[in-house]
């Protein structure tokens, strides 16, 4: 099996093993990330996602990959995601949401990411949606 299924089975089984070099694995030369929340952090080339990666692992020496939810839909699959793990200064590290990856020859072509650190300020709804409506 070489489909997005089995991409995403081998990126969580790098994640959690640490191998840097089976994660890049998993994605193409010139693999596309778009990141639609935030656009200027969307990049060009699995040589971005080896520095990113490297980050992560020196950073976060624990860090956890978990597939919440993964729905393939032809050559994509939608996946949700939890990512937690302690920071090195010892405080905890949770990014949670969604990855859109577009797979083609059992390679991440191109994703759309949507995965974003746990808010644990806990912002009540009211409040969360007088601040994305209200100028100030």
């Amino acid at each position: 099996m070489d489909g997005p299924q089995a991409l995403v089975e081998r990126l969580v089984r790098a994640t959690n093993d640490h191998d840097i070099d089976a994660l890049i694995a998993c994605f193409a030369k010139d693999y596309v990330n778009e990141t639609p929340t935030h656009p200027e952090r969307g990049f060009v080339g699995n040589d971005q996602v080896r520095r990113n990666w490297e980050q992560i692992f020196a950073f976060v020496p624990d860090v956890r990959a978990e597939v919440i939810r993964l729905t393939v839909d032809g050559d994509t699959a939608w996946t949700e995601w939890e990512m937690t793990g302690t920071r090195r200064d010892g405080s905890a590290h949770c990014m949670r949401g969604v990855i859109l990856f577009g797979v083609r020859d059992g390679v991440a072509q191109w994703a759309r990411f949507y995965l974003e650190p746990l808010d644990e300020a806990g912002t009540a709804v009211d409040a969360a949606v007088r601040e994305q409506v209200v100028r100030k």
